[in-house]
């Protein structure tokens, strides 16, 4: 894995790039004007482990709620820095709005919607000049659905004068990338130092996002933050999320990363949280819950029972770990096993740190327990699941003891 340094920006209380571990973001979808709404909604995804929550600031209503629902989130003692998100009227609301620049950590700019020619210039240049007082950092996210019209069609006349002309997917990919890098360049120019610059190039398909951000990263030295943008619904938009920013993070292509999942009907908004965090973890990256590892079933599983403690288990785990990571530091890299046969199940049971092998069809109804490697005890009955639990709570509390000052 190559290794690659960016400057550090601070954004809030958070350190992007610099070599620091990926950040995690999230984006609210409730209306900004809401602040009790959005407000809650910021906790909610601060509390599943969001380290930044960037919000739309598009009418002069949200722009004015801004700083109450910073005010009610420091209430809740919660202090995760908020983004906002500015298209087509951004400079306007900065400038009319001095209490909401001033509120965001770091303000979201994307070059395609900005305005045209030399009137874009000027109202790219004003949010810029607000960021430099305020002393704010600024993402740079040029998008291919909202591409720069007159960078592209500058590209399409230079290419369609070639010999061999490329096409129009590569046009696109390096439209975006240099909208990105010319609007980088500009805000440098114009006083915005690069350690307060984060870069991003979002596309839709997951190989035009792996070609981009390689492109990008030879190109250039800032923070990237990875995404695919309208990645989808449901496992669509969680495969294709997870393909693209595997290979790029595997690459250390990367700094922050949002997961833009299309919510089930009545799901949870957290969900693009929780699936940023297991990419992580699952890379070995970062840790931030235990893990369980659990079998797929198969004919000698035929009770649902190692399904449903797993369930259980696993989400018993991560409530906890709102108190755990306060109380027990060093938790998050706790696997357990919950498996569901003979055949495989003692064996995962010892190479986690706490594991349980439930009886398959047809063996001896009796559930062994693996601490550390070895067998600690074995249970029967109707509350094996009550008595594991108790069991894992019993071995975080003695293994994960935080140090006295």
């Amino acid at each position: 894995m190559r290794q690659r340094i960016t400057p550090e920006v601070k954004i809030g209380h958070v350190t992007v790039g610099g070599g620091r571990p990926v950040v995690v973001q999230s984006m609210t979808n409730t209306d900004t004007a809401d602040p009790v709404r959005t407000a809650a909604q910021v906790a909610d995804l601060a509390r599943a482990g969001s380290e930044l929550v960037r919000i739309t600031v598009n009418n002069e209503e949200s722009a004015r709620a801004v700083p109450e629902i910073r005010d009610r989130l420091a209430k809740m003692d919660l202090h995760t820095p908020l983004v906002g998100d500015f298209h087509f009227n951004g400079h306007k609301l900065l400038a009319k709005y001095p209490e909401c620049a001033e509120a965001l950590a770091k303000y979201r700019i994307n070059p395609g919607n900005v305005g045209r020619g030399a009137k874009g210039d000027s109202q790219f240049a004003s949010m810029i000049e607000v960021a430099c007082r305020y002393d704010k950092a600024v993402r740079i996210g040029a998008n291919w659905g909202s591409l720069d019209q007159e960078l592209l069609a500058a590209t399409l006349d230079d290419n369609a004068k070639l010999a061999e002309p490329l096409p129009i997917q590569d046009i696109n990919r390096r439209v975006v990338i240099d909208s990105a890098l010319n609007s980088a360049l500009m805000a440098e120019e114009l006083g915005l130092s690069k350690n307060k610059i984060v870069i991003s190039c979002k596309m839709s398909k997951v190989q035009d996002l792996i070609a981009v951000y390689r492109s990008l990263a030879d190109r250039c030295d800032y923070a990237l933050h990875l995404g695919l943008t309208e990645a989808g619904m449901g496992s669509k938009g969680i495969v294709a999320s997870t393909a693209a920013l595997s290979v790029l993070l595997q690459e250390s292509i990367g700094d922050t990363i949002r997961i833009s999942l299309t919510p089930e009907p009545g799901g949870a908004r957290t969900e693009e949280v929780k699936v940023g965090q297991e990419i992580l973890q699952s890379m070995g990256l970062r840790a931030f819950t235990p893990q369980v590892t659990s079998c797929p079933g198969c004919g000698r599983t035929s009770s649902t029972y190692f399904q449903e403690l797993t369930a259980s288990i696993q989400t018993h785990l991560r409530d906890q770990m709102p108190v755990w990571k306060k109380k027990h530091p060093g938790v998050e890299s706790m696997n357990v096993a919950v498996m569901g046969c003979v055949v495989n199940g003692p064996g995962e049971s010892k190479h986690a740190d706490i594991g349980i092998s439930l009886p398959g069809t047809g063996e001896r109804p009796v559930a062994p327990v693996y601490i550390d490697g070895e067998k600690a005890m074995t249970l029967k009955g109707d509350r094996i699941a009550e008595e594991f639990q108790a069991i894992v709570e019993d071995y975080v509390a003695k293994r994960y003891v935080a140090k006295r000052p």
